[in-house]
């Protein structure tokens, strides 16, 4: 790959291994390695200890073995066959959000966003998250969709304006693939998945956070609750 240094796993504990051993920005995981440990087992190794990007590349394109990839960690899903330049683009953008991540909290936003029953709590400086007592497990992606629609909520963000300020400025067509990653999101933290109460579909248009958001900094008393406007909108 042009402008980065590469190194090559021939199997699935190889590529465990040089994770450790080098800790490299990021990981193109193939699900289909050799030996006894598999593409998606790796993932879930190495999401014990690293939150470095994983991009999954693989020839299966069914919904459900993307849905499993990202569950288990991962931060895209590429499918065979792809040009170089899309590949690069994706790198370019996973490094960017795990760049943002590391940098930490912009002065000028909150570093904590409360849903305004108290169920969903999204602690920015901490990078973590809460639904009702139990603290949550977010992949660095799944963490930025919450942030975002917690962020702007009772508006409702396009399939386009999500894409973009999750994924970076590559993405904007790939409404299918983020439909994804919000059903994942509601299975973490909604009470009912199917019926959801926080993260609702606009159809044909994008989704919203419905309650209205408590925001606040760690070293405040006081929290103000969001001025936006909830949306009555109906889950798809």
């Amino acid at each position: 790959m042009s402008g980065y240094e590469v190194l090559i796993a021939d199997n699935g504990e190889q590529a465990v291994e040089l994770v450790r051993l080098y800790q490299p920005d990021l990981i193109l995981l193939d699900l289909w390695l050799p030996g006894e440990i598999d593409g998606m087992s790796v993932c879930v190794q190495v999401r014990q200890w690293s939150q470095v990007p994983i991009i999954v590349v693989s020839a299966r394109t069914d919904e459900k073995q993307k849905v499993q990839a990202l569950d288990k960690g991962a931060d895209d899903y590429l499918t065979k066959p792809f040009n170089n330049d899309e590949l690069l683009a994706r790198v370019r953008a996973c490094l960017r959000r795990a760049a943002k991540a590391s940098e930490g909290i912009n002065v000028q936003q909150p570093e904590v966003l409360t849903s305004e029953d108290g169920y969903v709590n999204l602690d920015i400086l901490r990078r973590q998250v809460r639904a009702g007592v139990q603290e949550i497990k977010l992949t660095p992606t799944e963490f930025e969709l919450l942030h975002q629609l917690m962020l702007h909520a009772g508006k409702v963000m396009t399939h386009r304006t999500l894409l973009q300020a999750v994924w970076g400025p590559e993405y904007g067509e790939e409404a299918d693939y983020l439909r994804v990653y919000v059903r994942q999101l509601r299975l973490k933290i909604e009470k009912e998945p199917s019926h959801p109460k926080y993260i609702l579909t606009e159809p044909g248009v994008g989704y919203v956070f419905r309650l209205q958001v408590m925001a606040a900094n760690v070293d405040e008393t006081q929290t103000a609750i969001s001025t936006r406007t909830s949306l009555e909108t109906q889950s798809n």
